[in-house]
């Protein structure tokens, strides 16, 4: 009976990945097709194109669902996707930043403003936190891409601002307008990214505890789950074994 529950407990896992897989392709398939619609269908051509392009590979989404999506916005099919950014925050006054893509815009707000409430939470208007935050771009390589003083240097010649490495891997930041330049440099010197993508980066951030970062990550993860939801940022902080309890739970 052990093994039988072990096997159950296993192919659970397995299918709730696989669901996380699926839902994160479809959310990388939509970007896509929104760059391709508002500019060149060829990512030579469209920054933003390039750059979406680039962070699906990462994710290893296969090259026929990129190819898919952008044929589809170069028919002119598929819908047409609204970007809207969402502000409120969190348990405990934390900011949170919420970006969509959505077809219809009363639905999705009212998804996104039931998940604060029923959270703990409340949605604000655009500038509610953004002023705690800056755009920058941020890429990962695996840890065995080079050495610390290696993947440096590829940065400082990438034209990258910043880089933090530790046994973890290697965490490359750039201005938001060079994130697809310097992606692409570095791809050309290190090979394929783990991940290329744009952020919001707290300037200021809310200490939490055990509780608080439970009712935090509550609500991200409820925001997340919605299909019209492609990034959720928020400014706390919390031990890191307190992190690594909560993603064990998970």
């Amino acid at each position: 009976m052990a093994g039988h529950s072990q096997f159950k407990n296993i192919m659970h896992r397995k299918g709730r990945q696989d669901k996380v897989r699926a839902k994160l392709f479809s959310k990388l398939a939509r970007e896509i097709t929104v760059a391709a619609k508002t500019g060149l269908p060829d990512p030579t051509m469209n920054p933003r194109l390039r750059l979406a392009v680039q962070n699906a590979r990462a994710q290893s989404m296969p090259k026929d669902n990129i190819e898919r999506a952008i044929k589809k916005a170069s028919g002119g099919e598929g819908d047409n996707y609204e970007e809207i950014r969402y502000e409120g925050y969190g348990p405990g006054g934390i900011a949170v930043i919420v970006e969509a893509l959505s077809d219809n815009r009363n639905r999705t707000g009212g998804a996104v403003r039931a998940a604060f409430v029923k959270h703990g939470g409340n949605l604000g208007s655009t500038g509610a936190v953004s002023h705690m935050f800056n755009r920058i771009g941020e890429i990962t390589y695996p840890a065995d891409a080079g050495s610390a003083d290696a993947i440096l240097e590829a940065a400082i010649e990438a034209g990258a601002d910043d880089v933090v490495s530790d046994e973890n891997g290697h965490l490359i930041m750039t201005s938001f307008d060079t994130l697809g330049t310097v992606a692409g440099s570095l791809e050309e010197r290190l090979g394929e990214a783990e991940s290329v993508k744009s952020v919001w980066q707290p300037t200021i951030s809310t200490e939490v505890d055990e509780q608080g970062a439970t009712s935090i990550m509550k609500l991200i993860a409820a925001l997340e789950d919605d299909d019209d939801v492609q990034n959720v940022y928020a400014n706390f902080e919390a031990d890191d074994e307190v992190m690594a309890r909560l993603a064990a739970e998970d």
